[in-house]
């Protein structure tokens, strides 16, 4: 594959083309999606990694964190991102309460992921204390995503959504960062940790580093396409605004029923006769 974004090929990203983008020292975007028209433009525009987030708790189901959203919630959230990408390597995201409990439960998850939606690859959050679960699903031949720094399904336990990493506990993400690439997971998530940890980490690892919140020296960076999109009222600060579709879209509805209201619309060009 000569170039992991934008690049043109008769197949799907996989998790090897991640590894030499790390080699050749290639910068790429993954941007989460949720349904086949939104994957459809960002797999033709050349986004190699689309995420199945948890975060459609928020954006989809209108929570006000990831907490309840559901495997039954995700697969068919998966499954039409899958149907309407043809290039991008598709990854969900294994929701709060789908993996704590055991390898098995965790194996279980990921099977329906991948069976039933069409997934090739999982996501899940934790360090050392998922290990376990990361060696059972890849020693099934599941790829797996870790997910360090502010993992969103522990916001209770973290108390809030706050920076990670600073101090002794910076050494212990260090930890759990290589210590998940020597079990098995093909990239990991960096959320809101301080930049020097990110690229420290980065540096350190074979395995390709996803950021969010952590800086510019990670291989990849990832956002939530509704934040990017402006579609978000208040996002943090780690969020770029790179359009204004909440404006453009409170202008075509209010034209839209202006026309409407107005007897404008539907004009003879509309009408079938």
């Amino acid at each position: 594959m000569s170039s992991l974004y934008g690049g043109r090929t008769g197949r799907r990203v996989t998790v090897r083309d991640l590894a030499v983008a790390k080699e050749r020292g290639e910068k790429w975007p993954m941007v989460t999606a949720y349904d086949a028209m939104t994957a459809r433009v960002f797999d033709q525009a050349g986004i190699p990694v689309l995420l199945v987030g948890d975060s459609a708790a928020m954006v989809v189901y209108g929570y006000d964190s990831t907490l309840p959203v559901t495997v039954d919630d995700l697969l068919p959230l998966t499954a039409a991102v899958v149907r309407g990408s043809s290039r991008a390597l598709v990854v969900a995201d294994l929701p709060f309460g789908s993996y704590q409990s055991s390898p098995q439960q965790a194996l279980e998850s990921a099977a329906r992921f991948m069976k039933e939606a069409g997934a090739h690859a999982v996501k899940l959050e934790g360090g050392r204390r998922v290990l376990p679960q990361v060696e059972a699903l890849v020693a099934a031949g599941v790829p797996v995503m870790a997910h360090l720094g502010l993992t969103p399904q522990s916001v209770n336990v973290l108390g809030g959504y706050r920076v990670q990493g600073r101090g002794q506990s910076g050494e212990e993400l260090m930890s759990d960062a290589k210590a998940l690439e020597e079990t098995g997971a093909f990239s990991v998530v960096l959320e809101c940790v301080p930049a020097d940890l990110a690229e420290r980490v980065t540096t350190s690892l074979a395995i390709p580093t996803i950021g969010i919140g952590a800086g510019a020296a990670t291989d990849a960076q990832v956002l939530v396409w509704q934040d990017l999109m402006g579609l978000t009222p208040q996002p943090a600060r780690f969020v770029k605004k790179y359009a204004d579709l909440a404006e453009e879209m409170d202008r075509a509805v209010r034209a839209f029923a202006d026309e409407v209201a107005s007897g404008a619309f539907p004009a003879p060009e509309h009408t079938y006769s």
